[in-house]
C-alpha cells in the first residue's frame, strides 16, 4: 500500500512539476522577443483569434509552431478583459513579444494615410485620384464639378471611397458658406453657385495669391459693363471638360468653338465651375480688389499685367509677344 501511495505521489509530483515547467515556458514565451527583424505594418482584418494568428505568423510577427500558437491563444483568453482586437492597419515593433503584439492588436493606433487634392483640379482628375487612393474601399458616385474642397485628408485602411467623397464635398460646402457669408455684395454674383463659378475661373487663371483679387475685379468689372469674360481656361474646359491639357496651344479656331463654357462666345459666367477652387480663390471671388481694371495679360515673369484701357492692354500684349519672340530667338548656351 505504501508503495502504491509512493508511486502515486511521485506521479503527481511529476505532473505538478511538468505543469509548472510548461507554465514557466509559456510565461517566458509570452514576454520573449519575437522573430520580427524590423518594424512592420500589417492589415489585421475581421476574424477570430485563429485567423488573426495565422496572419501574424505568416508575416513573421509571431513565431511559428504549435507552442507559440497555444501561448498566443491562452494569453488572448486570459487577457480578454483588455478588449477585442481591432480590424485595422497596425504597426508592430521589431522583436515584439506576444504580450506586445496583443497590446498592439487591442490598443495600437491605426496607420494614417493622406490624400492630397491640389487646387484647380477638375472632377475627372479628382475622381481619378480617389479611385487610385490606396487602402480605400468601394466605389463612389462621380462628383459634380467644383464640389470637392482641395485639401489634404487623413484616412485609415478600409475607408469607403464614397464616405471620403462626402467628406470632401462637405468641406467645400462649408468653405462656400464661409466665403458667401463674409462677401462684399456685388450685383453680378447673385448666389453661391455664381461665387463658385467665379472662384473656379480665378483658380485656373493665376496661381499667385496676390493676383487673385485683381482677377476677380477684372471679371466683375466686365460683367458690370456687359463685356464677355474671354477667359482662356473656360475655352479649354469647354473643349475637354477638364480631362487635362489640350496638348496644343489655344488657337483662334479654339476661341471660336461654340461650347457652353467658352466665354469668348457666351455672355456672362459659364453655366458651372471649371474646377475645384481653393479657399484663397473663393475668398478672392467674395472680396475682389478695388479698381477699374478690365484686362490682364501674362507678363512673361510668371505673373500678369492688369490694365483698365484697351490701349494699355494692347501695349502689354505687344511687349509680352516681343519678349517671347526674343527668348525663342536667343541662342542656347551649354553650361
Amino acid at each position: 500500500m505504501r508503495r502504491v501511495l509512493a508511486v502515486c505521489g511521485l506521479a503527481f509530483l511529476v505532473l505538478v512539476l511538468s505543469g509548472l515547467g510548461v507554465l514557466f515556458m509559456g510565461v517566458r514565451q509570452y514576454d520573449a522577443p519575437g522573430p520580427l527583424e524590423e518594424q512592420r505594418t500589417l492589415v489585421v482584418g475581421h476574424g477570430g483569434t485563429g485567423q488573426v494568428l495565422t496572419g501574424l505568423q505568416a508575416a513573421g510577427i509571431v513565431a511559428p509552431g504549435w507552442f507559440a500558437q497555444k501561448v498566443f491563444e491562452a494569453a488572448t483568453v486570459l487577457t480578454r478583459v483588455d478588449g477585442a482586437f481591432h480590424a485595422a492597419e497596425l504597426v508592430f515593433p521589431a522583436h515584439a513579444s506576444i504580450h506586445q503584439v496583443l497590446l498592439v492588436l487591442r490598443h495600437g493606433k491605426p496607420v494614417v494615410h493622406r490624400l492630397t487634392v491640389p487646387e484647380g483640379l477638375s472632377a475627372i482628375q479628382i475622381a481619378n485620384l480617389l479611385e487610385h487612393a490606396p487602402f480605400m474601399d468601394g466605389s463612389f458616385p462621380f462628383p459634380d464639378e467644383g464640389s470637392v474642397m482641395p485639401l489634404t485628408y487623413d484616412y485609415e485602411w478600409g475607408m469607403p471611397r464614397a464616405q471620403m467623397l462626402a467628406r470632401m464635398q462637405h468641406a467645400m460646402d462649408r468653405a462656400i458658406d464661409q466665403a458667401w457669408e463674409s462677401r462684399v455684395i456685388d450685383p453680378a454674383i447673385v448666389n453661391r453657385h455664381d461665387l463658385l463659378v467665379l472662384a473656379s475661373m480665378i483658380e485656373r487663371e493665376t496661381a499667385i495669391a496676390s493676383e487673385r483679387p485683381m482677377v476677380a475685379r477684372v471679371f466683375l468689372n466686365r460683367l458690370h459693363q456687359g463685356m464677355r469674360l474671354q477667359s482662356d481656361p473656360t475655352v479649354v474646359y469647354g473643349l475637354n471638360r477638364g480631362a487635362g491639357p489640350l496638348g496644343h496651344a489655344l488657337s483662334h479656331a479654339d476661341l471660336l468653338q461654340p461650347t457652353a463654357y467658352n466665354t469668348y462666345v457666351i455672355a456672362g459666367l459659364p453655366p458651372g465651375p471649371i474646377c475645384s477652387p481653393g479657399m484663397a480663390s473663393l475668398y478672392a471671388a467674395a472680396h475682389p480688389a478695388e479698381g477699374e481694371q478690365l484686362y490682364f495679360v501674362a507678363n512673361g515673369l510668371g505673373g500678369h499685367d492688369f490694365t483698365s484701357t484697351l490701349e494699355d492692354h494692347n501695349h502689354h500684349v505687344a511687349a509680352f509677344r516681343a519678349s517671347r519672340r526674343a527668348a525663342q530667338a536667343s541662342p542656347r548656351t551649354n553650361d
